[in-house]
């Protein structure tokens, strides 16, 4: 009896490990997709001013921030560094209005450094699995 006791207690400690907190996990919610462009094409070939590195750097900042909270999903910029630069944003919003205050909220785009176009998004193949 003491080791169906045991045995018990100790399915219960895995199962806890495995499941998600709940506290910490992000709600399943919509996700979306904005774009970033510079306001500014010639940025990267001349070096961005004071405020507008200020501006990239507490960018970076955030969504680092909402990355470890489960929020940004993915976020990233091609390697070209011209006019054809482009970032994008993969994240998590209760809404399609909550989406776009998440987007205008980015430094970036606030300071003009950048400007978004928001998608509705769905993350379909990942991490070398199916999501979708």
């Amino acid at each position: 009896m003491r080791l169906a006791g045991i045995l018990f207690t100790l399915s219960l400690t895995l199962m806890a490990t495995q499941m998600p907190d709940a506290q910490n996990s992000p709600p399943v919610e919509n996700q979306f997709l904005y774009t970033l462009t510079l306001t500014r094409g010639d940025l990267l070939k001349t070096g961005p001013t004071k405020d507008e590195s200020d501006a990239v750097e507490q960018h970076y900042n955030r969504l680092l921030e909402y990355t470890k909270k489960g929020v940004v999903i993915l976020a990233g910029r091609t390697q070209t560094n011209d006019e054809t630069t482009l970032g994008i944003v993969i994240f998590r919003a209760a809404s399609e209005d909550a989406a776009r205050e998440f987007m205008n909220d980015d430094p970036a785009v606030q300071k003009r450094v950048m400007k978004a176009t928001l998608f509705p998004f769905k993350v379909a193949l990942a991490d070398g699995k199916a999501i979708y």
